[in-house]
C-alpha cells in the first residue's frame, strides 16, 4: 500500500492544472443509460472513483473507451438492469444508474448504496422522488427493485432540506418522463447546471437548473451529445489553501473562481488572494500567517463542506482562534485528531469545532479517514517542519488526480513511497 512521504517548508511555484470536476463526472457518466446514442465526454479525470463507475457501467451493456481526458460511453443496449452491491457498495454515486435504467426500461435492481465515513447518507429523498413519478419501490434483501411499466410520470417533487445527490437522480430519471417535473428546493451546485447542459446537449429540456426550482420537460428520447465537464472547484480550492498554507504563488489553470461561491470570500478574509485570468486562477499569499476565519458548511453557494477539513488545516496555523461549525455531515471532523499528531490544537464540540492556530506544525505519520481529510493533512504536512508520511492514500486517489505529480510541479517535496520502503 502506497504512503505520500511530505517534506515540509517549501512555498509553491508555477502553473497547475485542475481538472475535471469527479462530483460532476460520474453523474454525466450515468446519463449513456438514458440513450441508445454515443456520448462524448471531455475532461473526464483518472480516478478511482471513474474506473469502479465504468466497470458499473459495462455491466449493464455500455461500451467505453477512454482516450486522454476524453471518454466515448455507448449503451445501444441495457442489457442489465441490475446493479449488484459488489459493484455499488464501494462508492455512492453508482446509486444514481436506478433513475436513468427506471426511465429507459421500465424496471431496475439496485443495491442499497455501503456506509459512508464521513456520516449517515440515506436515500430515501432519492427513493421518494422516483415514487412521486410514479415508480412502484421495493426493498428486498438489501435492493431496490423499482418499477415503471407504464413510463415514468412527470410530477412536482418538493425536497424537505436540500439533496444534491437527489436532486441529480431526479434530474436524470425526469427526462425521458410523460409530462413536466418540477423540482422545488432543489440543489444549486455547479454540479447541477453542468448535469443539466450535458442532458440538454443530448435533447433533454431542462430550465432553471442552478436555481432552487428546476422544471424539467419530458422528451420520448435522448440523443447522443458532446459535452465539457466542469472544473473541479473544491480540487482549485484545495490548491489555493495549500497556497495559504506555504505561501508562494500559483495559477490554477482551467479553474474558474465564480464556481468557489462564498468560499471565496473566506479564502480573501485568511489572506488567500485569487484572481480570475484568461488562464485560471492566480493564487497568492497576503501575510505570514493566516488571519483566522469563522465559518460554518452550507449548501451552494455557502462554504462547501468539501473544504472544510482542508480549511481547518490552513487555520491550525492562523495567527489567532478560528471556529468552524460542520451542519450537512455528522461525522466530518475524524481529520482533526490527525492533525493534532502534527501540533494542531483543534477541539471539537459536537457540531463546533475551535482552532488555535500555532506558528509551528511539526512532521508526523497520519492517517487518512476520507477524500478530503487526506488532503487537510497533506496542506499540514507541506507547511510542517521534518517529515510527514499520510496512508491510506486510495482515499485521495478517489478524487485528486495525479496529485503527487501536480504538487512536485510546482516545488513542493512530495513522493510516493510503498508500505516497505
Amino acid at each position: 500500500m502506497d504512503k505520500l512521504a511530505i517534506i515540509g517548508g517549501r512555498p509553491l511555484y508555477g502553473e497547475l492544472p485542475i481538472s475535471g470536476a469527479k462530483n460532476s463526472a460520474l453523474k454525466v457518466m450515468v446519463a449513456t443509460l438514458l440513450s441508445d446514442q454515443p456520448l462524448v465526454l471531455d475532461n473526464v479525470p483518472m480516478l478511482a472513483d471513474i474506473k469502479q463507475l465504468t466497470a458499473l457501467l459495462e455491466q449493464h451493456g455500455a461500451s467505453i473507451e477512454r482516450e486522454g481526458a476524453r471518454l466515448t460511453l455507448h449503451t445501444p443496449e441495457v442489457v442489465s438492469t441490475t446493479a449488484p452491491y459488489e459493484l455499488v457498495r464501494k462508492m455512492r454515486a453508482s446509486f444514481n444508474v436506478l433513475g436513468p435504467l427506471l426511465a429507459r426500461m421500465g424496471e431496475a435492481k439496485v443495491s442499497l448504496p455501503g456506509g459512508c465515513a464521513i456520516g449517515a447518507r440515506p436515500v430515501d429523498l432519492h427513493l421518494k422522488a422516483l415514487e412521486a413519478m410514479g415508480a412502484k419501490i421495493e426493498l428486498e434483501e438489501g435492493y431496490v427493485i423499482a418499477s415503471a411499466k407504464g413510463g415514468l410520470k412527470g410530477a412536482e417533487v418538493t425536497f424537505p432540506f436540500i439533496s444534491v445527490g437527489a436532486t441529480e437522480h431526479a434530474m436524470l430519471a425526469a427526462t425521458l418522463a410523460k409530462g413536466q417535473t418540477v423540482l422545488k428546493n432543489a440543489a444549486r451546485e455547479p454540479e447541477i447546471i453542468d448535469l443539466a447542459e450535458c442532458l440538454n446537449a443530448m435533447g433533454a429540456k431542462v430550465e432553471d437548473a442552478g436555481t432552487s426550482t428546476i422544471v424539467i420537460t419530458g422528451v420520448d428520447r435522448l440523443d447522443g451529445g458532446t459535452h465539457a465537464v466542469v472544473p473541479d472547484r473544491i480540487e482549485a480550492g484545495s490548491y489555493a489553501l495549500a497556497v495559504g498554507a506555504t505561501g508562494g504563488e500559483l495559477l490554477l489553470s482551467h479553474a474558474r473562481l465564480e464556481l468557489l461561491g462564498a468560499a471565496k470570500d473566506s479564502f480573501e478574509q485568511a489572506g488567500i488572494h485569487m484572481v480570475q485570468e484568461e488562464g485560471g486562477i492566480r493564487v497568492t499569499k497576503d501575510f505570514d500567517r493566516p488571519k483566522p476565519v469563522n465559518v460554518v458548511t452550507q449548501a451552494y453557494p455557502g462554504f462547501p463542506t468539501d473544504l472544510q477539513a482542508q480549511f481547518m488545516a490552513v487555520m491550525a496555523i492562523a495567527d489567532g482562534v478560528s471556529t468552524m461549525k460542520e451542519t450537512i455531515f455528522e461525522n466530518r471532523y475524524m481529520h482533526a485528531p490527525e492533525l493534532a499528531r502534527m501540533g494542531c490544537d483543534i477541539h471539537i464540540d459536537g457540531q463546533l469545532a475551535t482552532v488555535r492556530g500555532k506558528a509551528v506544525l511539526k512532521g508526523a505519520p497520519v492517517m487518512a479517514t476520507d477524500l478530503r481529510a487526506s488532503m487537510s493533512l497533506i496542506i499540514a504536512g507541506l507547511v510542517a517542519e521534518g517529515q510527514t508520511l499520510v496512508s491510506r492514500l486510495y482515499h485521495l486517489d478517489r478524487g485528486f488526480e495525479k496529485l503527487d505529480q501536480k504538487l512536485h510541479g510546482v516545488g513542493a517535496l512530495v513522493e510516493r513511497v510503498k508500505e516497505d520502503d
